[in-house]
Parts: C-alpha cells; sequence; structure tokens
C-alpha cells in the first residue's frame, strides 16, 4: 500500500463514504426484506468486530503522546463506536398484545367484579 495515500485525511473519507453509500443501497434495495436486512446487519457486525480485534488493538497506542490524540479524537469526533442491537421487546412491540396471559387476566378481572 501506499504510505503517503494511506495517510491523506481526504483519501480515507472518500473510501469510507464508498463504503457507506454502497452499505445505505443495499439497505435501501432491501428495504421491506427482513431476512435481507438483518443479513447485511449481521455483515456490518462481523466487520466491525473483524476489524476491532485483528487490526485496531495491535494498532492501540504505545506512548502518551499518541494515546492522548487518540483519546482527545474519540472525545471530539462522537465518541467509541458501537453496534447497537434491537431488543426483543422492540421488535414484539408491532404486534397486538393478544398474548393468552393478557385474556386470562382480563377473564379473572370481570370475574372479580361479578362475583
Amino acid at each position: 500500500m501506499n504510505r503517503d495515500r494511506d495517510l491523506d485525511p481526504g483519501y480515507l473519507q472518500a473510501e469510507l463514504q464508498a463504503i457507506a453509500t454502497i452499505a445505505h443501497t443495499l439497505a435501501k434495495e432491501s428495504q421491506g426484506n427482513c431476512l435481507a436486512l438483518l443479513a447485511l446487519l449481521r455483515t456490518l457486525e462481523g466487520l466491525h468486530r473483524e476489524i476491532r480485534e485483528g487490526f485496531f488493538l495491535g494498532s492501540l497506542p504505545d506512548n502518551r503522546q499518541t494515546l492522548y490524540a487518540l483519546l482527545k479524537d474519540i472525545e471530539e469526533e462522537g465518541g467509541w463506536p458501537y453496534i447497537d442491537r434491537l431488543k426483543l421487546r422492540e421488535i414484539l412491540v408491532k404486534f397486538p398484545d393478544t398474548t393468552e396471559t393478557s385474556s386470562y387476566q382480563d377473564t379473572e378481572n370481570e370475574k372479580q367484579v361479578e362475583g
């Protein structure tokens, strides 16, 4: 690799934008296809883990000056990268509350009111 090109923030930004555009295009083309979107999210999560464990950890600073620069960048540019996962509860919000448990409780409440 060309070391000068790797250090050029403009080149890096352009390459990152290209990756983001591809991911966004795939997501837009898969809109409404839950399984395709899930596959995309899994791929992005796997890529995140691979970069973090395979490349990032090995490139962490080994002196105070570079550690300070890294921490300053993290603070100024939006914190630590994190991939949030949906909770099952968030998925179930789309479904009406028709569980057997709620029906049973409603019946029991009606019996108590009548009795």
